[in-house]
């Protein structure tokens, strides 16, 4: 049981499989629970992201972006058909004629009071504010990235302005650009926000409360992430402590009945103590689950020294090209990190070499090489009803077959949950499941896009460790700094569509550009058509760096400003109560006597005084900070 305040911001955290995905669908109505209800006052709305995206709206970006105003859209079709109606009539003077005309009006009021009219114009700019091109408008919205698709997803719900917004990993396939203006966005969001995310800073970032499922129950704690899990281990020392004394004070209790049982004298004594123990509420201990996936990639075939050779690789989407004039070679040794923003082509070229999508130019792989794909939309490469045990027996051979159940309970798969069908998985176990497929066919060449995604900490340091001994070639798209430092020795930087190498591991990279992070390279986008970089990249570094600072300072005032309120709240109720006592002198116990109940009095007021001042001077360096963040942000929503 729990409550949902406005302007909520809640974390809501568990290991993969707990059940966050299940709470959220349940929350927005998608899924029934099977006990207990979920009260939702009147009119008020629920705007849902869920953790996947399937790209199966035919609509163009705008198209898909306008089903947000489905309400006003109705108001608009319902106009048509009255005008048309009264269009059509010719019985001016009868009651028909007449309620067409109320119904008409009331029709139209209602549209205009929802602003129907500027509808075109406010997707325009929400879409314009998350990067989108005006040519990007009316192209379909299948040809874009899970990221791009996800920023549509976004705006639909910001234009929506639902109540309450649940968000399913929404930083999965967001460039750290993105992750940024969502941060942004989410601070200010007017209604409240429940968010399911394995990127500890951007909970940081975001939330003030934390909801925890363990063991099938909710923990509610009023702090961000990194509050929360200090404050988690010391529930925990604290639920220890309770049991060991508790477990104590029973042994005591039953060696005191042991030893008196018999005694006629200690009978009333024995049968409190016997009382005690039946009605004494047993404590206990939420101990976390450790349990973590456990796995080591094949050895790879023996293949050539060259992996593959590409010359001149082109790809085009109607209306865009996204690759072109690609080369490079790839020999036995290679790991090759690809970086660079959404919609950079990163996951085109991994499905290109996977042999998952066509496209112009040469690609000529090496002697017997066997590739293993793991990609970044698991909902395209998993049938859905299928079980978990099936999805694995389809592709194993040989030895592996009578092994299945082993390899399995490798991935956290045990029990009934080899009998689950593959709909119901969470994000976190559809990943375990398509990595555990990877390891059936050994190969010489793996290709992951995004691993890393849905995926808690430690299985990510565990999918690390097991990529570091991997004796094969390596491609990985990743947006995870961490994740890839030490994993390459090649890193393919994706803009502009081409493609420009650095030898190193990601940290080389780094040094090479300059930059601090990944993050300053995906918020550069300062690069003209040729290729060549613009001369003012380290003017974006300080207008980012300031824009930070602004943010930073904007969070530090506005905690100011609440203590601030709370205390003059607090001023503000000791003085009504001593007015209280003052407007009713009769009263022998008010102290009126006294001169220190003066004093304090006085002293009060002038405390008040001060903290107004005080609010007064904070508020209007917010308001400066402000107005000085929206004119640097420009036209962002």
């Amino acid at each position: 049981s729990f409550n949902i305040n406005d302007r909520d911001r809640i974390g809501l955290t568990g290991k993969n499989g707990a059940g966050k995905s299940t709470l959220l669908r349940i929350l927005k109505g998608i899924q029934v629970q099977d006990e207990g209800e979920i009260v939702v006052p009147d009119g008020n709305t629920i705007g849902y992201l869920p953790q996947e995206m399937r790209p199966d709206s035919l609509l163009t970006v705008f198209g898909e972006t306008l089903t947000a105003f489905s309400e006003i859209l109705g108001l608009q079709d319902k106009i048509s058909f009255l005008e048309k109606e009264i269009a059509d009539r010719t019985d001016f003077d009868s009651p028909g004629y007449h309620r067409l005309l109320r119904e008409h009006a009331d029709t139209l009021e209602r549209f205009h009071l929802m602003e129907g009219q500027s509808i075109h114009v406010n997707v325009e700019k929400v879409l314009t504010g998350l990067g989108f091109e005006p040519s990007d408008f009316h192209r379909p919205l299948r040809e874009f990235s899970s990221g791009w698709q996800m920023r549509v997803e976004l705006a639909k719900i910001l234009l929506y302005q639902p109540d309450l917004v649940l968000l399913d990993e929404p930083t999965n396939h967001l460039d750290i650009e993105s992750i940024q203006w969502l941060e942004e966005f989410l601070s200010r969001y007017k209604g409240a926000v429940i968010l399911v995310s394995h990127d500890r800073a951007f909970l940081d970032q975001v939330t003030s409360r934390t909801l925890e499922i363990s063991m099938a129950r909710i923990y509610d704690f009023r702090a961000g992430y990194s509050e929360y899990e200090k404050m988690r281990e010391e529930r925990l020392e604290s639920q220890v402590a309770a049991f060991n004394n508790q477990q104590r004070q029973i042994r005591q209790i039953e060696r005191f009945i042991e030893r008196f049982r018999y005694k006629s004298t200690k009978a009333r004594q024995v049968q409190s103590r016997i009382r005690m123990l039946e009605k004494m509420e047993e404590v206990e201990v939420d101990i976390p689950d450790n349990s973590v996936i456990r796995f080591r990639f094949p050895p790879a075939p023996q293949s050539g020294k060259i992996i593959l050779e590409a010359k001149h690789l082109e790809k085009d989407y109607p209306g865009k090209r996204v690759l072109r004039d690609i080369n490079f070679t790839m020999i036995r040794t290679d790991r090759i990190a690809f970086v660079g923003r959404n919609g950079e082509g990163k996951t085109t070229l991994s499905k290109i070499i996977a042999g998952k999508t066509d496209f112009g130019g040469l690609l000529k792989f090496g002697h017997h090489i066997v590739t293993g794909f793991y990609a970044q939309e698991l909902a395209d490469n998993l049938d859905p009803d299928k079980t978990v045990f099936d999805t694995i027996d389809e592709v194993a051979t040989g030895d592996i077959r009578p092994k299945i159940r082993n390899l399995l309970g490798g991935f956290l798969f045990s029990g009934d949950d080899t009998e689950k069908k593959v709909k119901v998985l969470s994000g976190g176990e559809k990943s375990r499941l398509s990595l555990a497929r990877l390891l059936l066919v050994p190969s010489n060449l793996l290709i992951l896009d995004e691993p890393t995604n849905h995926l808690d900490m430690r299985s990510k340091d565990i999918l690390k460790n097991a990529l570091i001994h991997y004796d094969g070639a390596l491609i990985v798209v990743s947006h995870d700094r961490d994740f890839l430092q030490g994993l390459t020795n090649r890193v393919f930087e994706f803009r502009n569509g081409g493609i420009k190498e650095t030898i190193g591991d990601i940290y080389d990279f780094l040094e090479a550009k300059k930059l601090q992070s990944l993050s300053m390279l995906e918020m550069n986008a300062g690069v003209t058509d040729t290729g060549k970089e613009k001369e003012p990249v380290s003017d974006n570094k300080r207008q980012w760096e300031k824009r930070r600072n602004q943010e930073k300072e904007t969070r530090k005032i506005r905690s100011r400003l609440k203590k601030c309120e709370e205390e003059i709240e607090q001023l503000e109720l000791q003085i009504s109560s001593r007015e209280a006592q003052l407007s009713n002198p009769g009263n022998s116990s008010a102290g009126l006597s006294d001169r220190r109940f003066y004093e304090e009095y006085e002293a009060l007021k002038e405390r008040l005084h001060s903290e107004m001042e005080q609010w007064e001077q904070l508020h209007n360096e917010l308001q400066k900070l402000e107005k000085d963040f929206s004119g640097d942000t420009g036209s962002r929503p």
